[in-house]
């Protein structure tokens, strides 16, 4: 018996859960301390707190829950929109302009801004279309995924606010063809979309 240790009672009791209905008189010699003032309480109240632990625990899982999944419903309906407003243009020289004064107006974002390049020579003289420098195409071509984080100096920058000290922090989001087929592999970007804001 010296040798069993307490995971080898646990294991023991959880496989007999009928152990303390067999021995009812080890249930008088239980000393059970109360977990905040440490007087010896009853097993039915050690059980009763320990499952008012778990329940507030769950309680309070299920209310993250609840919040993340009405912020994400509150996304979802923001995608919604934005998606319309981009399918109910018919102009396609001012696709971008809309996408990024929606992007402002739906999302609550104090800046942003697009950027398109080697475009067809009819939208050649459109704002979204300035020349944009290697260093940015090479940025976009190396991102695997949308970047977030502090603006330490990032030329698109300038792109949203000729004061660049006022984007205190940005958001990078390469902008790629969709692949016709799941196994096509990836296509390099044709433009940035870039997200700023004051803090």
């Amino acid at each position: 018996m010296s040798s069993l240790s307490d995971q080898d009672v646990a294991a023991y009791l959880a496989e007999c859960p009928d152990f303390f209905q067999k021995h009812p008189e080890l249930l008088a010699a239980l000393n059970i301390p109360h977990p905040q003032h440490g007087s010896a309480v009853s097993l039915v109240e050690r059980q009763t707190h320990v499952q008012r632990q778990r329940i507030h625990t769950l309680e309070h899982h299920i209310s993250e829950l609840k919040f993340h999944g009405s912020n994400n419903d509150q996304l979802v309906d923001k995608l919604v929109v934005w998606a319309q407003a981009l399918l109910a243009e018919p102009n396609p020289a001012a696709l971008p302009d809309i996408a990024v004064t929606h992007m402002k107006h739906i999302f609550d974002v104090p800046y942003a801004a697009i950027r398109l390049w080697e475009v067809a020579p009819a939208y050649q003289d459109q704002a979204w279309a300035q020349a944009v420098g290697d260093d940015i195409k090479r940025l976009a071509i190396s991102m695997r995924a949308p970047f977030s984080g502090v603006n330490t100096g990032f030329d698109a920058a300038v792109w949203m606010h000729p004061q660049v000290s006022q984007i205190r922090s940005l958001a990078l989001m390469p902008l790629r063809p969709l692949p016709i087929d799941v196994a096509e592999a990836e296509q390099a970007p044709f433009g940035l979309m870039v997200l700023g804001s004051h803090d």
